[in-house]
């Protein structure tokens, strides 16, 4: 059993999720892992196990299923050894938004939304008691970009943004490190299950390099990492130019522009 905290990564049978787990085995963490698919989870709990020597804990879960979900939240509850949890699990939908059902945009938000922020509450108590602990949240550059299209999976993306800009705002001076990795088009099979041709993309990140990028960020202590995006002070100045925009929303009456005929 290492000394180092243990992992707890969604989604992690396969692409993003089964390289993180990969990174921080050979960081020497024990791992937890969540997929769905047992099969593809055994192979690759075994190829940890052989080539770094961790521990590696599977829990298969669909974590749309509110069964399924609580008991991972159970664990990050009472799993002390667990101080990292790698909120990875996600899907998109084929097609628009008129070609979607409310089922199928319900799933989504389900998975996409509701199951990071259930597993968040579950440990953030834990970790703020404690002092310590790291919450890793997957979004996409297109919950930044409506014109990007993808309406349900962006708007559940800019939540996810949120979400850990809010959670660094909260738990940060408590010694919770929440991050945001904002991704592009990355070479996963989120885009088969989709529908779409990620080889028609005009630009396609390798899954590693986009974990590795990832965890430099998070050695950093970065609250957003956008591995993409060649120039940092493009993001600082959207983000001074957003908070520039708060001290106008304490009025207590419509602003002037708003009053006039």
């Amino acid at each position: 059993m290492s000394d180092q905290p243990a992992v707890l990564i969604t989604g992690a049978s396969t692409g993003i999720g089964a390289v993180y787990a990969d990174r921080f085995a050979r960081r020497g963490h024990d791992l937890v892992l969540v997929a769905r698919d047992q099969a593809r989870l055994e192979a690759l709990a075994e190829r940890l196990r052989r080539e770094t020597g961790v521990a590696v804990d599977l829990l298969r879960a669909d974590l749309a299923d509110a069964a399924d979900l609580a008991k991972i939240e159970d664990r990050l509850r009472e799993d002390a050894r667990i101080g990292v949890l790698v909120n990875n699990a996600g899907a998109s939908l084929p097609g628009g938004f008129l070609d979607q059902s409310p089922d199928a945009v319900a799933g989504l938000v389900a998975l996409n939304v509701t199951a990071p922020a259930r597993l968040t509450a579950a440990v953030a108590p834990r970790f703020a008691a404690e002092g310590r602990g790291a919450i890793v949240n997957l979004g996409s550059v297109i919950g930044l970009a409506p014109e990007m299209g993808a309406t349900v999976y962006g708007a559940t993306k800019a939540f996810v943004l949120f979400l850990s800009q809010s959670l660094q705002t909260e738990l940060g001076p408590k010694g919770v490190y929440v991050q945001a990795v904002l991704p592009a088009a990355t070479r996963t099979e989120i885009w088969e299950r989709a529908g779409k041709d990620v080889n028609a993309l005009p630009a396609v990140m390798e899954v590693d390099d986009l974990v590795d990028a990832a965890l430099l960020g998070f050695d950093r202590r970065e609250p957003v990492t956008i591995p993409p995006l060649p120039d940092a002070a493009q993001w600082e100045a959207a983000e001074a130019a957003r908070q520039a925009l708060i001290p106008g929303f304490a009025n207590a009456r419509p602003a002037e522009r708003y009053r006039a005929a």
